[in-house]
């Protein structure tokens, strides 16, 4: 997917927020964001990861979290309760991962879910206890390949429009401080754009750029959706300049021996 030379200069890209309620189990999420603004043809949109794993129901009551003697010990290292740092190795082991690391605000882990080329370097497994209930913790959807796919499905019954799904989350960066955004899934859309053998201004060709297309989407709604109490939990990306296609599936992590930070820490 590559934007051609000849339609840089007719790009003004827009992103709209898409607002709505508090979002709760059971709620119709494509019903919802459909009542907050018109979808038209190839618009994408991305959404929080969080807002679908809300509706789907898979917040975690930590009530019912039993702590271990290592969860006991990641409270002590990285804060926050025992019963949520179990919940973390919990689902660190779900998405058959590992801990990497940790600091004195959170669990670095590597995660490798179901159908996903590479893995993943997230904090916490992806798990927050921000914008959910005093007691209780959210991560991704139990499946989220299967909720972006039903969810563009729902979008284009609705609109009888051709659309694009982004599922997104927010992340941090190594040695950069603030929060930016990053995709989990894309529907419709490639998330990869490879540009080597591309020549630069001067007529060198590109040996290693690939463009991270899904997660600059991500990171650009990401400007309207906020982290807080926005109430934003989609935004709709127009006048892009990109192509549609059919990919469906996780953004493609990469393996740690391929990795250019390997060993750097």
């Amino acid at each position: 997917m590559e934007i051609s030379d000849a339609s840089v200069e007719n790009i003004h890209v827009k992103i709209l927020p898409l607002s709505t309620p508090i979002l709760k189990r059971g709620d119709d999420l494509a019903a919802l964001l459909t009542a907050a603004g018109t979808l038209l043809e190839n618009d994408i949109v991305v959404v929080s990861s969080k807002a679908i794993a809300m509706t789907e129901g898979t917040v975690i009551d930590l009530k019912n979290i039993h702590p271990t003697a290592e969860a006991e010990e990641w409270a002590q290292r990285s804060g926050r309760s025992a019963t949520f740092r179990q919940a973390v190795l919990d689902e660190t082991k779900r998405l058959h991962g590992k801990v990497a690391g940790g600091s004195a605000l959170a669990m670095l882990t590597e995660v490798k879910p179901t159908g996903l080329k590479g893995t993943l370097l997230v904090p916490n497994a992806g798990l927050d206890q921000s914008n959910v209930p005093d007691g209780f913790a959210i991560g991704w959807p139990l499946d989220p390949v299967a909720s972006a796919k039903l969810l563009r499905q729902r979008l284009q019954e609705k609109t009888g429009k051709r659309i694009a799904v982004v599922v997104s989350d927010s992340c941090c960066r190594p040695r950069r401080w603030g929060v930016t955004a990053f995709a989990l899934v894309a529907c419709g859309l490639d998330p990869l754009s490879s540009q080597i053998g591309r020549k630069d201004l001067f007529g060198r060709p590109l040996t290693m750029t690939v463009e991270a297309v899904a997660d600059q989407l991500a990171t650009a709604a990401n400007t309207v959706m906020g982290n807080a109490d926005q109430s934003i939990p989609a935004a709709i990306i127009r006048e892009h300049g990109l192509t549609l296609s059919d990919f469906e599936g996780w953004v493609k992590g990469i393996e740690p021996e391929e990795d250019l930070f390997q060993g750097a820490f």
